[in-house]
């Protein structure tokens, strides 16, 4: 134990944030760090704190930034420049705390290790389908990044949840599953001291595996490290590498390199331009107590635009219900307002992968927030879409539900004419 508590206090001693700075002046915000609680299933009691800055976007993004081992959400969100950034862009952090002794996450269990498995990376999904309910978020913009075993945490969450993150950024990590325990240990010394050496594919191998039958695109992923890390070794940068490039096909050869500053070298892989599949930035001298810089990770996810980037559909629509569709419409509604709650049933012989549901709306009703689809309205018609996590449909009575908020002007009547990737839909 004594060994583990010297471990793990140079992992947490070590990450004491120097922020970069970004080239502009930060402007006058009202928007505050603000605790939530009861956001949803929560295994290892993990504390959520949300940063939602005063100009949101219409659709926002969403950032999971994750901290350092001894510290918590908000010493995360006051050390680092995600959230000035976010007023300048207008997408939406989401700051987990550890609660455990130590307060590292957890990447080491097999539970964490494994997509829905349970632990940490469990809790951290429940934050993210709050946020997306609350706030119409895009689904096709949902980033992570973090330090030391928030960076850890970073490669965890994209390989158990590849349809869910677009990129992530990991600050001084480890490749996922390089920190495996067994035992119940929450230290991995070989793994931290950069003798865990795997081919390409075997480490692919560990991120299919948390995800097992997954066919659809990995994250892209910018990996930070200095070559004078003495808590998780510069060979774990390697590591990783190989890691993120196996998983998109791509040869370990850059390129592109340069040399953003001196001192640093970045290579990327599988393209040469600002969002390529992996981008790798070594930083000469540097220990594990490496600068954070945010607005470097917010250009690689393509957020420093009030234009969001162009991403292509997830799960578009691509078949109908062979055998026909069920829908169940419940509402709840109070002067002015209402919810609504969507249940579909394919009654088909075949899963529906990817869907779209349409229906009509009476006069004065208007959907304002929804929550498991996304949710767009045209006159009295309404599309709904599946988000990333809940694009398929099983055969023979499978079904997805979905909700949305919306007001009206004093009659609420149930939608007409529901419609499931173009074929009618029986009411239930």
């Amino acid at each position: 134990m004594k060994i583990l508590r010297r471990a793990l206090g140079a992992l947490c001693a070590a990450v004491v944030f120097a922020a970069t700075a970004v080239a502009f002046a930060p402007s006058a915000s009202a928007a505050t760090l603000t605790e939530v609680t009861n956001f949803g299933t929560n295994p290892s009691n993990l504390r959520m704190h949300l940063y939602v800055p005063d100009r949101v976007a219409a659709r926002p993004a969403i950032l999971v930034a994750v901290h350092y081992c001894t510290g918590t959400g908000p010493a995360f969100y006051s050390g680092t420049q995600f959230a000035s950034l976010a007023d300048r862009y207008g997408y939406i952090v989401i700051y987990p705390s550890a609660t455990r002794s130590g307060q590292c996450f957890d990447v080491y269990s097999p539970q964490a290790l494994r997509r829905d498995g349970g632990s940490d990376p469990v809790s951290i999904m429940s934050m993210v389908r709050y946020v997306q309910q609350r706030y119409n978020a895009d689904p096709a913009r949902i980033f992570a990044t973090g330090s030391s075993s928030g960076a850890m945490m970073t490669n965890v969450l994209l390989g158990n949840y590849p349809d869910v993150f677009a990129a992530g950024a990991a600050f001084a990590g480890v490749p996922h599953s390089c920190f495996a325990t067994t035992g119940g240990s929450t230290w991995n010394s070989e793994c931290a001291n950069g003798q865990v050496i795997r081919s390409a594919q075997e480490w692919g191998n560990l991120v299919r595996a948390a995800y097992p039958g997954y066919s659809g695109r990995y994250p892209r992923m910018q990996l930070w490290h200095g070559t004078n890390d003495e808590t998780l070794r510069y060979p774990n940068f390697g590591e990783e590498i190989k890691q993120w490039t196996n998983v998109h096909g791509l040869s370990q050869t850059p390129t592109y390199t340069d040399t953003p500053q001196s001192g640093y070298t970045r290579t990327r892989y599988g393209g040469s331009g600002p969002t390529a599949p992996v981008e790798a930035i070594s930083m000469q001298g540097v220990s594990h107590n490496l600068p954070i810089n945010a607005a470097e990770a917010i250009r690689f996810f393509g957020l420093d635009s009030t234009t969001p980037p162009t991403n292509p559909p997830t799960n578009p629509p691509t078949n109908p219900p062979t055998g026909g569709c069920t829908v169940t419409y419940t509402a709840n509604s109070w002067t002015g307002g209402f919810t609504g709650n969507v249940r579909v049933v394919n009654n088909g012989t075949a899963a529906i992968n990817g869907w779209t549901l349409t229906f009509t709306f009476g006069a004065g009703q208007t959907v304002t927030s929804a929550w498991n689809a996304t949710v767009t309205q045209s006159g009295s018609q309404v599309t709904a879409r599946n988000v990333a996590y809940n694009g398929g449909i099983p055969a023979n009575g499978g079904a997805q539900s979905f909700g949305f908020q919306g007001s009206h002007s004093g009659n609420n009547p149930a939608p007409t004419g529901f419609s499931l990737n173009g074929t009618a839909c029986r009411i239930g």
